[in-house]
């Protein structure tokens, strides 16, 4: 399973980049406005520091409009995702971008028909979100698990990409239903790396050195 991150903020992306471990980003609107900057400048940034694939929303909610916009944000860079929602105008968005060459990633993903629409629309990606659904008591991870298996039995190759992801459990389990990709928010990377047992065997080992060496552990 691929590692993006979810988020705008390009000190947390050059951050977990640095970690070696990033395939992607995602943005929304949300997230643009959040950051405080520019679309085209902040996105482009962004595919300058990753390099993989650079998912940027679409703000128009016609089906004409959504497609002059989605080809104008994917002429900013070869590694732009351009990202729609699951509507009938976003479908037929996916549609012609797709037929145009344009990656697509079809978010606001709840179910599991919509999903096969996007599908069938072409979407190189698939956003179902985990944590949203969970929210309403239901169950987010069972639902990317229900959409990747209809997607193998179907001879699918539309990517699923587990969305709204809440804690690192989230990220083991998208993983074990069988996601393509996780999209990942800063804080939850920082929970991933971090353990106690991590630590503290590390603080050992170094105590242990700087008795060998006859010095003090550095901070």
């Amino acid at each position: 399973m691929e590692f993006f991150i979810d988020t705008a903020i390009t000190e947390e992306i050059r951050e977990i980049n640095a970690w070696g471990v990033l395939a992607g980003v995602t943005t929304n609107p949300s997230l643009i406005v959040a950051s405080g900057r520019d679309f085209r400048e902040v996105v482009q940034e962004i595919a300058g520091l990753v390099g993989g694939a650079i998912s940027a929303e679409v703000t128009a909610l016609d089906a004409e409009a959504m497609i002059r916009e989605g080809r104008e944000v994917a002429a900013w860079s070869d590694h732009v995702v351009v990202k729609l929602p699951l509507t009938p105008a976003g479908l037929q968005a996916c549609r012609a971008l797709t037929d145009d060459g344009i990656r697509t990633n079809v978010t606001l993903c709840f179910s599991v028909p919509q999903a096969l629409l996007a599908a069938r629309a072409g979407a190189t990606y698939i956003s179902p979100f985990a944590g949203r659904v969970d929210d309403i008591g239901w169950d987010g991870i069972d639902l990317i698990r229900q959409i990747k298996e209809a997607y193998v039995l179907g001879g699918i190759e539309t990517k699923v990409l587990a969305a709204s992801i809440r804690h690192p459990t989230h990220v083991v389990q998208a993983a074990l239903a069988g996601a393509d990709v996780a999209t990942i928010p800063y804080k939850v990377f920082r929970q991933m790396v971090t353990h106690p047992l991590t630590t503290a065997g590390l603080d050992g080992f170094m105590k242990d050195w700087a008795k060998r060496a006859g010095g003090e552990v550095q901070k």
